[in-house]
């Protein structure tokens, strides 16, 4: 018997005026898929974030989310399922808020925990933060994290309200080379535990993607470039015509570069 999908978008349009900013999405995510989302600026990786989330409202197409369908169901209580983490939200932490209690703050989706922790709470979240590999941080507020730490603490908020979806917006912004490869390995490890959600993971950057990833969907102008397996999605033809440029793509011990071919422009 096949499996429920864990998020289904078909045909997918979003309209804000006379401009088109999605058209014609359709994508498929299912349990134990783990997906990367891939695009230039402007290819409607964030709007089409916040249509799964709710928070932009589509013109036309359908939104199923565990089996619930966007329009019939009470999107905002659904939207605790889902974890998220993003730049934006790093940004409304408090700042002396120590991390076992930002984990906790997942459970009742609230900025700066003022719920009282049940005993249960705590055991869950310590549990969470050992899973995290962030044991020792576990009374360390959040401005004394480092940017690497907050973004495993964001990871670990999610996890607390038991997502059976875990979306990652461009996680590794403002990181610098080592603390963005200790993080992808770190992220590497989460993603092939047994209990793992599904994860999608937006970014611009192939040399993100880790060797647990399973899926990818590549977008150019609000529509689906490319879509499906890693192995089969991601090639130098598939990224040269989402990013508009002519592009050589390079694998060696399960990661990816990326190589531009220079225009007569550049190389004047």
């Amino acid at each position: 018997m096949p499996r429920r999908p864990i998020l289904y978008i078909e045909n997918l349009r979003l309209e804000r005026g006379d401009t088109v900013i999605l058209n014609g999405i359709n994508w498929r995510v299912d349990p134990g898929q783990h997906w990367v989302v891939l695009g230039p600026n402007g290819s409607g990786k964030t709007t089409l974030l916040a249509a799964l989330t709710g928070y932009k409202t589509p013109t036309d197409g359908d939104i199923q989310l565990l089996g619930q369908t966007f329009g019939e169901s009470h999107w905002p209580e659904l939207r605790k399922k889902i974890g998220l983490v993003s730049s934006a939200l790093n940004k409304l932490m408090a700042p002396a808020e120590p991390a076992l209690e930002t984990v906790i703050s997942g459970k009742y989706a609230m900025i700066d925990l003022w719920e009282t922790p049940t005993p249960a709470d705590r055991r869950t979240a310590r549990s969470i933060l050992k899973r995290i590999e962030c044991l020792p941080l576990v009374d360390r507020p959040w401005h004394h994290l480092s940017q690497g730490e907050r973004q495993r603490i964001l990871i670990g908020r999610a996890l607390m309200a038991k997502p059976k979806l875990l979306i990652l917006d461009e996680p590794c912004a403002g990181l610098d080379p080592v603390a963005r490869e200790n993080f992808l390995q770190f992220l590497n490890r989460l993603a092939r535990q047994s209990n793992a959600p599904a994860l999608v993971f937006v970014t611009h950057h192939v040399e993100e993607i880790m060797p647990a990833f399973s899926h990818a969907l590549l977008l150019k102008e609000g529509q689906v470039c490319a879509s499906g397996l890693l192995k089969e999605t991601l090639t130098s033809k598939n990224l040269s015509r989402s990013f508009g440029d002519t592009v050589k793509l390079e694998q060696k011990n399960g990661r990816y570069t990326l190589k531009v071919k220079p225009t007569r422009k550049g190389m004047m």
